[in-house]
This record gives C-alpha cells, structure tokens and sequence, in this order.
C-alpha cells in the first residue's frame, strides 16, 4: 500500500488487527440492542461485530456493507451463510483469490489468497440499514485494516455505503468520486477503487447485478494490479 507509516508491515498488520471492535462494542446503542436481542433469540449464533477476513498479505481489499442476520451476523465470518456469499465466494475461487471448498461455514477451511474482505459496519443492522451516524462511527473499524495491509493496490467496494466509507477512509472526496458499477477511483494514497452493485440477492434476482457483471469487476481489479 502506498500509505506512509512509521510501522514496519507485519506491526501494521498486528496493529489492524488490534483496533478489531470489541465483542460487546457499544458505541452504536441501537445495533448493541439489536444484538443483544439476537443473543436472547439465537444464544448458538456469533451476535458480535464481524471481524475482516482474508490475506494479511492481500493485494485486493473488499469492503462490504454490514453482516446479515443470518449470514455473518450467525456464522462469524464475512458473506458466510447466506446469499450474498455464493456469488461473491465462487468469483474469488474463479480468479483464484480463494484456496479450498466455500461450503458456507466457518470452518469449511476455506481461506483467501490474495484478498481481504471487511465491512464498513461490523455489526448487524435491522432490516440491514445502517444509520448515516453508524456508518460514521463504525469508519474508526475500517481504516486501520486498510491503512495497515502493506501490499494493497486495489479496493473493490461492493455497494453505495461500502464505496462512500472506503472512498472517506482512504482520504478520498465523494464529490468527486461517485458510485457506479464498475466505476473506478484513483486515491490520494495511489490506490485504485473499483465499485460494484452488491451481491446481494435482491440485485442478482433483479438483474441488476449478474454474475458475468461482477467477474469483470475482478477481473478490471486484477488488470489494475498488474498496471492495466
């Protein structure tokens, strides 16, 4: 990553990994009610801010939007155990940023080579709705992990709040660089930005989203670190 910083890589690395939300984060007082509310109904599910996931080494950054309730929200890991992880786990197989089987679970073994991926709000909201002032808070969560991978060159930002929060936290101006899919942004720090609908249900039902869309997101991802 082109980003200055007086730490050498593997102490940023384990500074970003310090700077993780705590387990019973209460910063924003309605996702810790609705968490809380989650623990009493599914005592079995995580019901905890989701950490990022992937490559400390990653040459790709993918910030998502928020865990869903049954999804990350229940299994611990980022698009894990619901739609949207299908289509998103099975594009990183086909680029060869993922090593293993995706079988939805946590311990399926499977792990990221290349890639990391990190919500902009670790914890789940209802109807999956951040709040503009949850969003806001929960940036301090998503900056160290991006400030701190040392071999970043490309982000994908899947979705309008995931672009809007990375854009913020990588010292960008929204202004300036507005959401569309496939667009792309190059950072202060040097870095490229690459936007996509979000793999969500709703938009790959709809069409809004099909899977030959989001492989050539990845695909202008890969040809941006290779410098095409």
């Amino acid at each position: 990553m082109h980003l200055e910083s007086p730490l050498p890589d593997t102490d940023r690395v384990a500074d970003a990994a310090a700077h993780e939300p705590p387990l019973d984060c209460p910063l924003c007082p309605r996702l810790a009610a609705f968490r809380h509310e989650q623990r009493i109904a599914h005592p079995d599910w995580y019901n905890a801010p989701v950490p990022a996931f992937g490559d400390p080494q990653a040459w790709l950054a993918i910030v998502g939007l928020a865990p869903g309730l049954q999804g990350a929200n229940r299994t611990g890991r980022p698009f894990t155990g619901d739609y949207a992880g299908v289509l998103l786990y099975e594009t990183l197989a086909k680029f060869g940023l993922s090593e293993g089987v995706f079988a939805a679970r946590p311990d399926d073994g499977l792990t990221l080579k290349g890639a990391i991926i990190v919500n902009a709000v670790r914890c789940v909201p209802p109807q999956n709705k951040p709040t503009p002032e949850e969003i806001r808070t929960c940036r301090q969560f998503l900056e160290p992990p991006l400030h701190a991978l040392p071999n970043v060159k490309v982000v994908v930002a899947l979705g309008q709040i995931a672009h809007q929060s990375a854009v913020k936290a990588l010292g960008g101006k929204l202004p300036k660089m507005r959401f569309g899919h496939c667009a792309e942004h190059r950072l202060p720090s040097g870095l490229m930005l690459v936007d996509s609908y979000h793999c969500s249900r709703y938009n790959t039902n709809t069409g809004r989203l099909t899977a030959p869309m989001f492989e050539a997101v990845f695909a202008r991802a890969l040809a941006l670190r290779d410098g095409g």
